[in-house]
C-alpha cells in the first residue's frame, strides 16, 4: 500500500466533501461506543482485566527478544518454519518464495493489516499468483480496488448499493437479472463465490491477533469463519505477523481475548477464535501440510525504549477509532496508509517516519477518549505529544502555523500580555457575534466555522480575576 499520509490535509478535504462517506460515518459513530458500554457492563472485572492486559503487553515489550526466540523455537519444534523479515520487501519475498515453492496459482487470504502493510496482494499479482480476500469486508473493497478504511470493519465506508454494483460488475457468470439488494442475497452470493476460491486455493494466508511463545501457536479471531477455511483447506498456511504480537502463555492470550472484542463490538468473544500450532499431524482430520510464520519488524524494534514504545501494546481492537471525534469526521482513508484513527496517528510516524506522517499526530484534539477506552491502556495522547515535539524540532509545522505557536507560547509565559490579548479577543468575538451568542464566520478561522459555530465568551470579569479574588483570605 503506497503511503499517502503526507497528503492528509487534501485527504481530509475530500473526505469532508464526500456526502456518502459522511452518511456512513454518521451511521456508525454511535454504534461502536454503545456496543462497548453494553459489553463491559456485563463484566464487573473489566477494569481489572485491563490492568492485567496492560501488564502483559508491557512485560512482553520489555523482554521481546526472549519471547520471540522462544516462539520461533516452539514453531520449529512443531514442524513449522519461521521467516525473520527486517522490512516489507523481505516479507514480500518470503511469502512469494513460499508460494512459488508450492507451485501456487491462487491464494486465499484472511484479513491482515500486515498484509496491507507489505502490499502482498499487489506483489503476488505481479508474479502471476491470484490473491483472493475472504473476509467479506475485505472482499468487497478488493473488488472495488480500495484499501481498508477501518482495522475491524474495512468496508465501513461502502453502502449496500455500492456492494450490489461491485458484485454485478465482477460476478459476470451469474444471472444479470438476479435479485441482489437484500443483505441475505448479497451474503449468499459472496458465500457461493468464495466457497469455490477456498477449494481451489494452493496457499492460505492469515494474519495473527497473537503469537503464543509457550506453544508456538498463532491465534486469529473472526466473525465469519473465513479464517478457518483459509488456514485449513490449502496445502500451505502462511501466517503474517509483526514482532510485537507475541504473548508469553495461552493464559495470557485468554486474558487479552476477554477485553479484545468487548472493546469495539461488545461481544464476549468473536464468533470464531482459532488456534493453529504447526502443520497437520498424522491423526489430524484437516490442516495444512506446511506451516510458515513470517515475522515482520519494519521499524518496530526502533520504537523500543522510546516514548512511542507504548503504541506497540496495541491489540488492534479498533476501540480508539470507534470513539475518536476526528476519525468520525474524516474516516480511515484520510490517514493515507494502513493504520488510521488515534492508533494510526501514534504508530505510522514510527514506521514511515515523520517526513511522511507528521500531519497525523497534529490531527487530534488530545481529548483522551482513545486512552479512556483502550483495553491495554495505551497513553495515546502522550505518544502524539511526543511526535509533535519531534516534528517541531524537525521544522514542522512551518510558516504561519509556526509563527502562531511561537506567539501563543510567548503570551502564555507573559501574564499581563496574555490578559490584554484575551480581553481584546473577547471583545472582537462579542462584536462579531450573532443573535445566538456565537460567531458563524471569522477571518482566519474558516476551518472551524465552516462546520460549527465559535462560542462567544460570556460577559463579566475574566476567570483569572475571579480566581484571584476567591484566594483572598
Amino acid at each position: 500500500m503506497q503511503p499517502r499520509s503526507h497528503a492528509f490535509p487534501a485527504n481530509v478535504a475530500r473526505a469532508l466533501a464526500d456526502d456518502g462517506l459522511q452518511v456512513a460515518l454518521a451511521r456508525t459513530s454511535a454504534g461502536f461506543p454503545k456496543k462497548r458500554l453494553e459489553g463491559i457492563a456485563s463484566l464487573p472485572e473489566f477494569e481489572l482485566l485491563r490492568d492485567q492486559a496492560e501488564a502483559i503487553r508491557e512485560h512482553v515489550l520489555e523482554h521481546l527478544d526472549w519471547y520471540l526466540e522462544r516462539f520461533a523455537a516452539q514453531v520449529e519444534k512443531q514442524g513449522g518454519t519461521v521467516h525473520w523479515c527486517a522490512d516489507a520487501e523481505a516479507a514480500r519475498e518470503a511469502v512469494l518464495g513460499i508460494c512459488q515453492q508450492a507451485g501456487a496459482r491462487s491464494v486465499t487470504k484472511g484479513k491482515s493489516m500486515i498484509g496491507e502493510e507489505i502490499a502482498i496482494n499487489d506483489h503476488l499479482s505481479a508474479h502471476g499468483i491470484t490473491p483472493v480476500e475472504t473476509d467479506l469486508g475485505e472482499y468487497i473493497i478488493q473488488l472495488r480496488g480500495e484499501t481498508p478504511s477501518h482495522i475491524v470493519a474495512p468496508a465501513l465506508h461502502v453502502s449496500r448499493a455500492q456492494v450490489t454494483q461491485a458484485f454485478r460488475e465482477h460476478h459476470l457468470d451469474r444471472d444479470p437479472e438476479r435479485p441482489l439488494d437484500a443483505p441475505r442475497e448479497l451474503l449468499g452470493e459472496a458465500r457461493d463465490v468464495l466457497r469455490e476460491r477456498f477449494l481451489a486455493a494452493d496457499v492460505g494466508i492469515t494474519g495473527a491477533n497473537m503469537l503464543v511463545a509457550e506453544t508456538g501457536t498463532s491465534l486469529i479471531v473472526t466473525n465469519e469463519g473465513n479464517g478457518d477455511l483459509t488456514q485449513t483447506l490449502p496445502r500451505v498456511h502462511v501466517v503474517l505477523a509483526s514482532i510485537e504480537k507475541v504473548v508469553p502463555t495461552l493464559e495470557d492470550a485468554t486474558t487479552l481475548l476477554r477485553v479484545l472484542a468487548r472493546s469495539i463490538t461488545g461481544q464476549e468473544q468473536s464468533v470464531y477464535t482459532t488456534f493453529s500450532t504447526g502443520p497437520r499431524r498424522a491423526n489430524d482430520l484437516d490442516g495444512p501440510a506446511d506451516y510458515h510464520v513470517v515475522l515482520l519488524d519494519n521499524g518496530r524494534s526502533e520504537l523500543l525504549g522510546t516514548p512511542a514504545q507504548p503504541i506497540l501494546r496495541c491489540i488492534r481492537c479498533g476501540a480508539c477509532l470507534g470513539h475518536c471525534p476526528v476519525y468520525q469526521q474524516v474516516g480511515g482513508h484520510a490517514y493515507g496508509w494502513v493504520y488510521s484513527g488515534p492508533m494510526g496517528a501514534a504508530l505510522t510516524p514510527g514506521l514511515l517516519g515523520l517526513p511522511e506522517a507528521w500531519h497525523l499526530p497534529q490531527a487530534s484534539t488530545l481529548c483522551g477518549r482513545c486512552e479512556d477506552v483502550c483495553p491495554v491502556r495505551i497513553p495515546i495522547p502522550e505518544v502524539l505529544r511526543h511526535w509533535r515535539a519531534q516534528s517541531w524540532e524537525q521544522g514542522q509545522p512551518g510558516g504561519v502555523s509556526r509563527l502562531a505557536l511561537r506567539t501563543w507560547a510567548w503570551l502564555a509565559t507573559h501574564p499581563r500580555a496574555y490578559r490584554l490579548a484575551s480581553s481584546l479577543v473577547a471583545r472582537v468575538l462579542r462584536w462579531r457575534a450573532d443573535g445566538s451568542g456565537a460567531v458563524g464566520s471569522l477571518p482566519g478561522l474558516g476551518g472551524w466555522t465552516a462546520t460549527r459555530d465559535l462560542p462567544v465568551p460570556e460577559e463579566g470579569r475574566p476567570f483569572l480575576a475571579q480566581w484571584q479574588e476567591r484566594q483572598q483570605p
